[in-house]
Formats: C-alpha cells, structure tokens, sequence
C-alpha cells in the first residue's frame, strides 16, 4: 500500500495529506475540498482587473494626445484633465496591487472557513476570531462592490463620448453623400466642453464637419475607442467577481454560525 503525498496549495498555504487508500483518494478529497465559487471569483477579479487596468492606462494616455491635437490650442486649457490623467493612471497601479493581495486574502478565507475543507480533513473548529474574521471580509467586500459600482459606472462616460462621437462622424458621412450642400454637415459638430473635459473658456473645444469625419477614421480614435470599451468590461467583470465573492463568504459564514449552532466543537 503506498503512500500518497498530495501537495495543494491553498492560496498561502500548502496543506499535505497522506493517504493510505492511494493517490486517487487523495486527489478527489483534494478536489472536493476547493472552494470553486471563491475560485472563480479570484479568477474573474484578476481578470477584471488586468482588462481594466493596462486598457484604461492607455486609453487614458491615448486621449490626452486626442485632445491635445484636435480640441485645445492652449496647454492651460487642458492642464486640469492632464493632471487628472496622470494622477488616475497612478491610481490605476495602487488598484492593481490591492486587488492583487485582496483576491489572495479572500481565496485564503474561502479554503480555510468552506465546511467541505472543515468536515473532509479534520473536526470542524470554529472560533469566535474566526467568525469575526469571515464578517469583516463580508462587509469590507461589499463595501468594496458598492465603491467599484460607481467606478463601473465613471468608466461608461469616456465610452458614451467616443459612441457619440462615432455616431456623429457617422451621420457627417451620410450627410456628405446625400445632400448637395457643402456647408450643411459643418454645422454637425462634437463638443468636449459638454462632457466636462475642458472648460468652457477652451478653444477651440470642440471639432466640426469634415474635420471631425477625419479624425473618426485614425488609428488613434479606433484604438482608444476600443480601449475604452475593454476597461468598461474589465469593470464590469470585476463587478460580478466582488458580488460574487459576497455570496460565497456570506455561505461560509452562515455555515459557521449554523454549525456552531448545532453544538459542534469550537
């Protein structure tokens, strides 16, 4: 009969089993203890993340050069919305280093508070820390879930501007083919004041017309576009893994408390 060692590494941990009954046995106690919903959170916030992060730094870089060319002349007009690029894009990098070591903290909890890892290698133990502890990672991560709603829903507003802008250069076009007029589809203009990038006293703030049209077929406005819509679902993406990982440390904690409850050693 040999003896199986079966390393699995517990997000900060590495527990090893020994098991007489061979290496199968081990591997489906193994399989059977991971807690899968706060896996696939882990895995789906690092993804989030990483969407949102490296396509929202570029983005970022992208649209400062777009309205430095086309919808300021003057650096004083977009000296604000450098400054707030530049301090969000290092935002960007403490947002990716916290939800680095958070996501390892929350899959720890999930392996070492999910009942099946309790029941399968060991007596159920529950201190009254350890409850306290899976508390505070509900609540300090539905807090967090409500605070990164409202980012979800900042990063929809580059991604409304470029839509319009699309839209607009898109009925420039139409206008151009269809009408006789030259003068007509100049009136057609997109207005950065409007959408708070740059102040009302900017110059010229906004593009119109043929000029507008251009810009929409460049490289730059496509990549930055696209960018945009890759954040925005990177946000959305890590949004579902924070809900998620709600619901899967609220169910530990409730099975804590239920079998506490039931009289189990503690």
């Amino acid at each position: 009969m040999c003896v199986c060692v079966v390393c699995a590494v517990c997000a900060v941990g590495v527990l090893i089993y020994y098991s007489p009954a061979g290496c199968y046995d081990c591997c489906v106690r193994c399989l059977g203890a991971v807690p899968y919903a706060s896996l696939a959170a882990t895995l789906l916030c690092y993804a989030g993340v990483a969407l949102f992060c490296i396509c929202g730094h570029q983005a970022l870089g992208q649209t400062e050069t777009l309205v430095e060319t086309h919808f300021a002349r003057n650096i004083q007009d977009y000296v604000v919305l450098a400054s707030f690029i530049k301090y969000f894009q290092y935002v960007i990098y403490g947002l990716a280093s916290f939800f680095f070591l958070y996501g390892i903290l929350l899959l720890a909890e999930g392996f070492y508070t999910t009942s099946a890892v309790k029941q399968k290698f060991g007596e159920f133990r529950s201190t009254q820390c350890g409850r306290c502890l899976s508390l505070t990672f509900i609540i300090v991560t539905y807090i967090l879930a409500i605070i990164w709603l409202g980012v979800f829903a900042f990063s929809a507003i580059p991604v409304y501007f470029f839509y319009n802008m699309a839209d607009t250069c898109y009925t420039i076009n139409i206008l151009s083919e269809t009408t006789t007029s030259l003068n007509q589809h100049a009136w057609v203009c997109m207005d950065a004041r409007q959408y708070g990038l740059l102040p009302w006293s900017a110059m010229p703030g906004k593009v119109c017309g043929m000029t507008l049209a251009s810009i929409c077929k460049t490289k730059e406005f496509f990549v930055t576009y696209d960018l945009y819509v890759a954040a925005f679902a990177g946000a959305g993406v890590t949004l579902l893994a924070l809900f998620l990982y709600v619901v899967a440390t609220t169910y530990n904690y409730a099975v804590l408390r239920f079998l506490g409850r039931k009289a189990m050693r503690c």
